[in-house]
Formats: structure tokens, C-alpha cells, sequence
């Protein structure tokens, strides 16, 4: 056909390149250079890197929050023999409940 040398296309085999015809090779990488530099493996592994520093970012400021508003002791303020009833009080509570807690 005389259209087939005028009209290309991206999805047309080259004349050269057939049904038949080895694909081309790709150049093998010796075992030092299958990782690369921390540069490569930065730019391979960017979305997880990411990921791993914003969940390390939003877990430490849970920790804060965890540690900052949990409930204190109940019996802070009391001193002596008022804090070992206080103590005792609470765990008699929690066996009760059926929770061991551990002071």
C-alpha cells in the first residue's frame, strides 16, 4: 500500500522490529547498583517516606495529648495513711469490677 509509508502511528511496529524479532535487552545492573545511592532509593521510596514521617508526626502529638489530658491519681493530694485508704479504696473497685490496675 502506497498510505503505509505516509501515515505513522505510535502503535505501529517499526520495519525493522517484527513478530518474530528479539525484543530489545536491557541492560543488567550489577548487584551494587540494583540499590543505588540514598539518593535513589529517596526518590523511589518518597511516598512511603512520607507516609512513615507523617504517621511518626501524628503519633507524637497523640503521645502529647495521651500523657498531658489522661486522668492524674485520684489520690495526689492526700498524704499518709488518707492516700494508702485511697489506694486501697481504688483497688478494691477495680478487682471488683473485674480490672486489675496496677499503681
Amino acid at each position: 500500500m502506497a498510505l503505509d509509508n505516509v501515515i505513522t502511528s505510535p502503535h505501529r511496529r517499526s520495519q525493522t522490529q517484527t513478530a518474530f524479532s528479539q525484543p530489545p535487552t536491557k541492560k543488567q545492573y550489577s548487584r551494587g547498583d540494583e540499590l543505588g545511592n540514598c539518593t535513589t532509593l529517596v526518590q523511589r521510596h518518597q511516598f512511603l517516606l512520607t507516609a512513615l514521617a507523617l504517621l511518626a508526626f501524628l503519633c507524637t502529638i497523640y503521645l502529647y495529648f495521651a500523657v498531658t489530658l489522661s486522668s492524674g491519681d485520684p489520690c495526689d493530694g492526700l498524704v499518709g495513711a488518707q492516700k494508702m485508704t485511697c489506694r486501697l479504696r481504688i483497688a478494691k473497685e477495680s478487682v471488683a469490677n473485674g480490672k486489675l490496675k496496677v499503681f
